[in-house]
């Protein structure tokens, strides 16, 4: 189930997209990019749209995924 980024308080938001970011471990490429760029770069994806904040019934979790991965109704993440 996708989950509404206005029905979230900020400080809900931040923490999930923050531990999304360090249980990610994403790849910046040579340079060094910080973490509070790293968070504001997800929040702007999850904004545009090209992110989606997904919760699981089947695994109770919350997750982010890339738009094009989340099938709407499925369980699949």
């Amino acid at each position: 189930m996708i989950i509404p980024l206005e029905q979230l308080p900020s400080e809900t938001l931040n923490a999930i997209i923050e531990n999304f970011v360090l249980r990610e471990g994403t790849e910046y490429g040579s340079e060094d990019v910080s973490l509070s760029d790293k968070i504001a770069q997800v929040h702007q994806q999850l904004k545009q749209g090209s992110a989606r904040l997904v919760y699981s019934e089947l695994h109770e979790t919350v997750n982010i995924v890339p738009a094009e991965q989340f099938i709407e109704g499925s369980e699949e993440e």
